[in-house]
């Protein structure tokens, strides 16, 4: 709905965006100072939050999906980093640079939550509903979503019984989470995430001849040995 209000900016503002990653000057002035390191940083940490590409955390929840075929499972959870960062992040990118082009002196000086907001506001009324909903179902899923993330990894390192003791701290860590410094919660979570990223990303570099032999299989062998619908294994309730 923002886009086609402001539609007369969507076709400059994505140009604009073209122009200002690749002219000379963006990276002149990169090169010269650190901007184009803190835009590969921000660029890295912040494409972790919306595709958890390489931290082998999502792998997790497929890990648990009934399929044929492990590489099926792994061709359908690919597709995640397209439509998280590549088509919501660009429709995101679009909304906000069309409405600043729009109405560059009500969007001047803010950033963050406060220049999404005022994006949405284009909407009378249902604008910030919508936004607030969207802030409200997206922090609880995620809190809910790395829960069991971490709730499997220390089962498996410590047992069932430790379940428990872990839903407790995760609930006491989620509290302090919502009262603390945002700066502070964003490099907490880009430390932690890089600490996640190294080691899964080492394994999976030992990994590539297994997955590679794998996918092989799948895709151009035509007596592939995957499981016929009969024997998917039913996990009982």
């Amino acid at each position: 709905i923002i886009l086609f209000l402001n539609g007369s900016y969507v076709l400059p503002a994505l140009k604009l965006i073209v122009t200002s990653a690749f002219t000379p000057q963006a990276a002149g002035g990169g090169f010269i100072g650190s901007t184009v390191m803190m835009a590969i940083r921000f660029g890295i940490a912040r494409g972790l939050f919306t595709n958890e590409s390489g931290l082998g955390s999502a792998p997790i929840v497929d890990a648990a999906a009934v399929t044929r075929n492990p590489v099926r499972q792994g061709l359908i959870a690919m597709t995640g980093v397209f439509w998280d960062t590549v088509i919501v992040c660009a429709l995101t990118g679009l909304v906000l640079v069309s409405s600043i082009m729009k109405d560059p002196a009500g969007m001047t000086g803010l950033t963050g939550g406060d220049l999404s907001s005022a994006a949405f506001n284009n909407i009378p009324v249902i604008g910030p509903i919508v936004l607030t909903v969207g802030l409200i179902t997206f922090a609880w899923s995620t809190i809910l979503g790395w829960s069991y993330y971490g709730e499997r990894c220390w089962v498996y390192l410590c047992g069932q019984k430790a379940i428990m003791p872990f839903r407790i701290a995760w609930t006491i860590v989620v509290f302090i989470g919502s009262v603390v410094s945002l700066d502070l919660i964003w490099g907490i979570a880009d430390i932690l995430n890089a600490l996640m990223a190294f080691p899964n990303l080492v394994a999976l570099l030992g990994l590539s001849g297994v997955i590679v032999a794998e996918t092989k299989k799948y895709l151009f062998n035509d007596n592939m040995d995957a499981w016929s619908d009969d024997e998917i294994p039913v996990v009982d309730k």
